[in-house]
C-alpha cells in the first residue's frame, strides 16, 4: 500500500475525471459524426443525443455486471495492480491527456483508448521495468489495433449489402425513410456501446488507484460512485464535441448517405459491445472509422479519400509509443518533485 494525503488523492481522481471528460469531448466524433454528416440530426441535436446515450450505458451494466470486464482490464490486466503507484497513475494520465489534447487541436482522430494504455504502459516501465507489464492483457490490446477497424469495416459491407438485399423493392422515398429511422437507432446503439467501452478505461484508473493507496477493500472491483462518475464525465464532455474531428471522420474520409451511415453505426456497435464483453479495451475512433471505410467501399472503392484515412491510420500506429514515452515523462516528473 502507498500513502498519499488524501487532497492528493482526491486531485488525482479529479485529473482521472478530468480525462474523462476529455475522452467524451475527443471522441464525440465516433458516435455522432454519420449522423451530422448525413444530417440525420442538427450538430446540437447529435450531441445531446450521443451524451444521453453515453450515460445510459451505466444502467446496462447495472443490468449486467459482466460488462464491467473492460475496468478490469485496464486496472489491473495491463500493469501488475501490486506494483502501480499514485505516480505511475498520474504519469499515464499526464501522457493520455498530453496526446488527447495534441491530436485534438490538430483535428486528428487518434484513439484515447490506446493513449491511455500508452501511458500507463510508459509510466509503469520507467516504475517497475518490463517485469510489471501484463503481456497477455498488452498483447490482446494492440491485437484489437488491427482487428477492431478491420472486424468494423467487413460488418459494414456485410450489413451495407444484406439491407440492400431487404430493401430492393422499396421506392426510393421509401427506403430512404427506413435508412432515417434504422441510422438513427444505429447511432444510439453505436453511443450506448462507446459510453460502455470509453468510460470504463477511467474506472479501471481510478479503482486501481483507490487499491494501491489502501481505499479499497475485498476483491478488484469498481465501486458504484466511480462508475458513475465516469459516465457522467464522459456523458459532459461528449455534449462539449469535437468538431475538428466531426468534420474529419464525418466528411473528408466519405461523403454518407442514410444507409451507409446506418451500416457503419450498427457495424462499430456489434464490435464495440463485443469488445466489452470480452473485456478488451478496443479504440472506438478505431472501429468506427473502419466502418465508415466500409460503407463507403461497399457503394465503390473510389468514394474513399485514401489519403485521408492514411493520415488516420499513422495517427493510430504512433499513438501507444508517442503517449508511452510521455507518460514515461509524466512519472519522471513525480520523481524531481
Amino acid at each position: 500500500m502507498h500513502e498519499l494525503a488524501l487532497p492528493l488523492l482526491i486531485g488525482l481522481i479529479a485529473v482521472a475525471l478530468a480525462f474523462d471528460f476529455l475522452n467524451g469531448l475527443h471522441d464525440a466524433a465516433n458516435s455522432i459524426a454519420t449522423v451530422v454528416a448525413t444530417r440525420l440530426l442538427s450538430p446540437v441535436q447529435a450531441v445531446v443525443f450521443a451524451a444521453v446515450f453515453n450515460f445510459a450505458a451505466y444502467f446496462l451494466t447495472i443490468a449486467v455486471p459482466s460488462l464491467h470486464a473492460v475496468a478490469e482490464t485496464i486496472g489491473k490486466g495491463l500493469v501488475d495492480k501490486d506494483v502501480v503507484t499514485p505516480a505511475v497513475i498520474f504519469g499515464a494520465l499526464g501522457g493520455a491527456m498530453f496526446w488527447n489534447v495534441l491530436t485534438w487541436m490538430k483535428g486528428i482522430p487518434s484513439s484515447s483508448s490506446h493513449a491511455l494504455v500508452g501511458g500507463l504502459i510508459g509510466a509503469g516501465v520507467a516504475h517497475a521495468g518490463l517485469t510489471g507489464i501484463h503481456w497477455g492483457g498488452l498483447n490482446k490490446t494492440l491485437l484489437a489495433i488491427v482487428l477492431s477497424p478491420t472486424l468494423g469495416m467487413l460488418l459494414a459491407m456485410l450489413v451495407m449489402l444484406v439491407s440492400s438485399w431487404l430493401l430492393m423493392r422499396a421506392t426510393a422515398r421509401g427506403a430512404e425513410r427506413s435508412f432515417r429511422v434504422l441510422h438513427l437507432i444505429s447511432s444510439a446503439a453505436y453511443s450506448l456501446s462507446h459510453g460502455l467501452n470509453d468510460a470504463q478505461k477511467t474506472m479501471g484508473i481510478i479503482t486501481v488507484l483507490l487499491y494501491s493507496t489502501g481505499h479499497l477493500t475485498g476483491e478488484f472491483h469498481v465501486p458504484h460512485w466511480v462508475a458513475i462518475s465516469c459516465y457522467v464525465a464522459i456523458a459532459l464532455g461528449t455534449m462539449t464535441g469535437g468538431w475538428k474531428i466531426i468534420e474529419t471522420m464525418g466528411s473528408r474520409i466519405t461523403k454518407l448517405s442514410q444507409h451507409q451511415g446506418f451500416s457503419a453505426s450498427l457495424a462499430g456497435s456489434m464490435v464495440l459491445f463485443t469488445a466489452s464483453a470480452l473485456g478488451i479495451p478496443v479504440s472506438t475512433t478505431h472501429t468506427i472509422t473502419g466502418a465508415i471505410i466500409g460503407a463507403g467501399t461497399a457503394r465503390r472503392a473510389s468514394a474513399v479519400r485514401w489519403g485521408v484515412a492514411q493520415n488516420v491510420v499513422m495517427a493510430w500506429v504512433i499513438t501507444i509509443p508517442a503517449s508511452a514515452l510521455v507518460g514515461a515523462a509524466f512519472y519522471g516528473l513525480t520523481r524531481l518533485f
